[in-house]
């Protein structure tokens, strides 16, 4: 369970010394081309959802975000992962949603500034990353993974 927490603060710690030297170096310039018309470092405010959907709902975020983050860090101490795709996608998950509540909450907005424009992609930030990490990892375990202890469980009912 411990590993969670560890997990979850450095998610935490990374985005928001990200968005800390965003804020720092990219107010003062458009754009900063990493890879040109390909990966850009962009500053933007988001004051809505995901890639910037449902603009000035900021409460609702608030909300949602809150029984989201409360219900993943009762379901994790309830019941402690023993699969390392689990641990690390949930732990992202919550990490990614606790980044961008803080910002929610003594900001008023998120801050943006990956400008991935190879797909003409939203600006996104390092938690945004992390939860869709985590969702991808948490997808990987259901897929090919959950179905061990059944599995295990049967054949030991055999």
């Amino acid at each position: 369970m411990l590993i969670c927490f560890i997990i979850m603060a450095a998610v935490i710690a990374i985005d928001q010394i990200t968005k800390w030297l965003a804020v720092q170096y990219l107010t003062k310039v458009e754009t900063v081309p990493i890879i040109k018309d390909i990966l850009h470092l962009t500053y933007l405010e988001n004051e809505g959802a995901a890639f910037g959907m449902l603009k000035n709902n900021r409460w609702v975020f608030l909300v949602i975000s809150t029984v989201a983050i409360i219900g993943l860090i009762i379901y994790l101490v309830k019941y402690p992962p023993k699969n390392k795709w689990l641990i690390f996608g949930l732990s992202f998950i919550v990490g990614g949603g606790i980044g961008n509540m803080i910002d929610r909450l003594l900001l008023g907005y998120v801050v943006d500034f990956i400008d991935f424009r190879v797909i003409n992609f939203a600006i996104f930030n390092g938690a945004d990353s992390f939860v869709c990490i985590g969702a991808v990892l948490v997808l990987i375990y259901v897929f090919f993974f959950s179905e061990e202890k059944k599995e295990v469980k049967n054949d030991a009912d055999s």
